[in-house]
């Protein structure tokens, strides 16, 4: 969920923080008004920046009150701490691949065009279709306007929230979908991209012409959109991620200086290097790209799998900053149409 956000993002490997309410200055709840009385405000701010009256009255009867199990979820994500390995076996699995090798020969056509259009390849879209909503299988069952107000009322992150509710507003005035079809996660991340308004109203894009971005239902559109944030972001076409590499262990330590099990750590050098060094693709005998500069990624440590990560890599990390999320990305989408 990049949202963008999201949210695949909260089965990282990484520490999920248990959430404890921050109360701040511009929660509603905290300061004592009433549901009704926090609607309203929004309301009169919404209008005042020129959302449709009949929009506002539409989306905002959507919610008459927060929404327990928003709270009960934003209040109650789980610690855990996950390995790379365990992670990959989750999400990287023989029948979402398969799966997704299917719907790749149903949409190629549509999706090879826009992803030329807007900067990116077909690998990285249909892996991040494949993670955020299981190829539009699994959009979220939470009304965004609901979800994004019940947040912004009684939420650790009310400002934030608030600000994603009235964007969630202006994407509704721009008529693209009705307010009760707008469906997401509890924390409103929208769609089968699971985009936040923020990230919608930046980088939804029209894929099928209709002067609409309807990343709910239209596959051209959510195409487009995850296309348009990846060029945005730096993808660079025809470029790798990234790839499997093996490593060989005790070469006087160096690999402890170079290597990174977080890719934010990581040293950047060209490939020619890392060759030197003894570093060597796995499923090839040359790199797939030899002029290029990439990062030493061992997510679960020396002895775990190794990837020599390129810019692209960054590309899919600013859509969810998570490496495990992005070698997933990688990952599935070469699987899927190579």
């Amino acid at each position: 969920m990049l949202g963008r956000r999201k949210l695949l993002a909260t089965m990282m490997a990484s520490t999920v923080a248990s959430s404890v309410p921050l109360w701040g200055a511009r929660n509603a709840w905290a300061r004592g008004d009433s549901y009704q009385a926090f609607l309203q405000g929004v309301r009169q701010q919404a209008l005042a920046e020129d959302v449709p009256s009949d929009v506002l009255k539409a989306a905002l009867a959507l919610t008459a009150q927060p929404n327990q199990e928003v709270l009960r979820l934003d209040r109650h994500q789980p610690e855990f701490t996950m390995t790379w390995a365990q992670y990959r076996q989750r999400v990287i699995t023989s029948s979402r691949i398969e799966q997704g090798r299917q719907v790749y020969q149903r949409v190629k056509g549509t999706l090879s065009p826009l992803g030329a259009r807007f900067g990116s390849d077909e690998s990285s879209v249909m892996g991040i279709w494949g993670l955020e909503s299981g190829f539009g299988a699994t959009q979220g069952r939470f009304n965004v306007i609901d979800a994004l107000a019940t947040l912004a009322y009684d939420g650790r992150r009310a400002a934030f929230f608030r600000s994603e509710l009235l964007k969630a507003l202006h994407i509704l005035g721009q008529r693209a979908i009705d307010p009760a079809r707008m469906m997401g996660s509890y924390a409103g991340a929208m769609g089968q991209p699971q985009f936040m308004p923020s990230a919608y109203l930046r980088y939804g894009a029209d894929g099928d012409g209709d002067g609409k971005c309807d990343i709910w239902t239209s596959e051209a559109d959510v195409f487009a959109s995850i296309a348009h944030y990846l060029g945005r972001s730096g993808w660079q076409r025809g470029e790798p991620w990234g790839e499997e590499v093996t490593v060989p262990l005790g070469v006087h330590g160096q690999f402890q200086q170079i290597a990174a099990t977080k890719s934010r750590h990581a040293a950047v050098h060209p490939v020619g290097t890392w060759v030197a060094l003894g570093v060597r693709p796995v499923q090839s005998s040359r790199f797939l790209a030899p002029q290029a500069e990439g990062s030493l990624l061992q997510p679960d440590g020396p002895g775990g799998q190794a990837f020599l990560v390129y810019r692209n890599f960054r590309a899919i990390r600013a859509y969810n900053p998570s490496d495990y999320y992005a070698l997933a990305v990688g990952i599935l989408g070469d699987y899927i149409t190579r």
